[in-house]
């Protein structure tokens, strides 16, 4: 892991919430069957996503969208540059997916190699009616032919940083921050 220095917060704790509720109403506006409406978070800072944007669907509609969680670890492509054993979390996906309206949702959106792995992985459970993907940050620097149809903020970044979300659930703290590589 690099080390890295912080450079901004660019988003508070307020600021996510305020954009999770921007994106559930995207959502409720963009969605012609809530009936077939279903959220799945990638394992790990994609699952508070989901799990935060069902509860602001269920205030807002009073109905609760079902949630999944997927495990991509065993579908990326870097396996072997991740770990020698990578660590296998359990897909938690307990409704068919076949025919359903899902928003796969991550934290950050950055190369595609994550989403292509999730999609990978997401299709061994079924045939959704429909994929979308719903993103916190996109920061750019595509290597595959992956867009967010719905995205909290898009952050312009340089090669040598990373966006760092915490969320309180994973993290203990709530806050999105952009650091620096430092050199060598």
């Amino acid at each position: 892991m690099p080390v890295t220095r912080e450079k901004t917060q660019l988003m508070t704790a307020s600021e996510i919430d305020r954009t999770l509720v921007r994106l559930a109403h995207e959502i409720l506006e963009k969605t012609e069957d809530l009936d077939k409406l279903a959220f799945i978070g990638i394992r790990r800072r994609g699952v508070p996503l989901a799990q935060r944007l069902q509860a602001k669907i269920e205030t807002l509609e009073n109905r609760k969208v079902p949630v999944g969680i997927l495990d991509i670890n065993l579908y990326r492509d870097d396996l072997s540059t991740v770990a020698n054993q990578p660590v296998v979390n359990a897909t938690e996906i307990s409704f068919p997916v076949t025919g359903k309206d899902v928003i796969l949702m991550d934290d950050v959106l950055y190369t595609g190699r994550t989403i292509r792995a999730a999609l990978d992985a997401l299709f061994d459970h079924g045939r959704p009616g429909r994929v979308q993907l719903l993103v916190l940050i996109d920061r750019g620097w595509r290597e595959l032919p992956i867009e967010a149809r719905y995205v909290g903020r898009t952050v312009q970044t340089t090669a040598n940083e990373i966006i760092e979300v915490k969320f309180r659930e994973i993290d203990g703290m709530e806050r999105v921050l952009l650091v620096e590589k430092e050199p060598d």
